[in-house]
């Protein structure tokens, strides 16, 4: 069975308002495995970097500031089918249209204040894991493994 890996990020207002765990218990919950955290405040040239497909949106701008605002928790999770059903977990973007239990959908009303950032793809997530972590990340497989996953 192939696991993926996905990049998940609390964004300063999930961060300022203390979800770091919530979010965290969402994904363990879930059955996903945590590979790599670090807290970090974010510089903004590197903000640039990670938001450089939106740079030509008129909220870019915006959305750099906000980001280097505060510290950001920056995540590599690990699990079947881990980027699409990790984007389940995280909810619409715009959080008046994210469905409740979702993180968005239980902890945010404004689409500039959306708590978390989710890989959107496969591809995507092998970039933002190799941009935020280019250390590397943890390799281990919890006892629990055959308790979630069918081996």
């Amino acid at each position: 069975m192939a696991l993926e890996q996905t990049f998940i990020m609390i964004k300063p207002d999930g961060v300022q308002r203390g979800l770091i765990g919530e979010v965290i218990g969402r994904f363990e919950k879930k059955g996903f495995y945590l590979k790599a955290m670090k807290l970090i405040n974010v510089e903004k040239s590197f903000a640039e970097k990670h938001y450089a497909d939106l740079s030509s949106k008129p909220f870019f701008g915006g959305l750099v500031e906000y980001i280097v605002s505060g510290p950001v928790v920056a995540m590599v999770w690990e699990g079947k089918q881990v980027v699409s059903t990790g984007r389940k977990l995280v909810g619409a973007t715009n959080p008046l249209a994210a469905e409740p239990g979702t993180i968005r959908g239980d902890f945010a009303v404004d689409i500039g204040r959306n708590v978390i950032h989710g890989s959107d793809s496969v591809e995507n997530a092998r970039k933002e894991i190799a941009l935020w972590f280019p250390e590397g990340i943890a390799e281990w497989r919890s006892n629990q493994h055959p308790w979630i996953y069918e081996v």
